[in-house]
């Protein structure tokens, strides 16, 4: 029994932070996890910069409500669905992929949530687990799955390289050459054709 591990930000759709840097003009925004390994230490960059500017839920999901997923990112994940089961694992908030998931056609998702304020100011956010990309590629596994996993980032690593096969895509050239025993891709159609063979 296969399942497939997906990461979202940088794979399927555009990065959620960088989206939200652009719009706001807060050029301190656009670090992600393909530049920061510590997602903690992120996230609460990330919140300081938000409470130092005013800026709360609302103005994020306002700008996530004009984000599109990839070209090409809806056919890929349908096919891929039509082959086998397929999960997102993402360390994003389950306030922030709503409407990321409904242009998907709604796909399985593993995330996180945040802690938001009455008056929208976002004030914490809970992890569902502790490095829950790899948690959850480890939970599968004992449950029988074989695992197939694929994403851009350095939180990705873990669940990559624990899979049966794994892939980078749409990664960094720092991360590629970090990591060359990975098989790197660019273009969706090249990354269904790895996952394939490897069902």
């Amino acid at each position: 029994m296969n399942i497939v591990c997906l990461d979202m930000e940088g794979v399927l759709v555009p990065e959620i932070w960088i989206a939200f840097a652009q719009e706001s003009g807060i050029p301190e925004l656009k670090r992600t996890t393909r530049d920061e390994p510590d997602y903690n230490k992120l996230m609460n960059f990330r919140l300081d910069i938000l409470r130092e500017h005013g800026l709360g839920l609302k103005e994020i999901q306002d700008v996530i409500a004009k984000i599109d997923p990839l070209p090409g990112a809806k056919d890929f994940l349908d096919e891929l669905r039509s082959l086998t089961q397929v999960v997102i694992l993402s360390d994003t908030f389950e306030q922030f992929a709503q409407p990321l998931m409904k242009k998907l056609g709604w796909p399985t998702l593993f995330c996180n949530t945040l802690e938001v304020a009455p008056d929208g100011a976002i004030t914490g956010f809970r992890m569902r687990c502790e490095q829950s990309k790899l948690t959850t590629v480890k939970a599968l596994q004992s449950i029988g799955f074989d695992t197939i996993a694929a994403g851009d980032s350095f939180n990705d690593l873990g669940m990559i390289q624990a899979s049966k096969a794994g892939f980078l895509f749409k990664s960094t050239e720092q991360i590629k050459a970090d990591h060359p025993e990975l098989p790197a891709y660019e273009a969706f159609g090249d990354l269904l054709a790895a996952i394939r063979a490897a069902l």
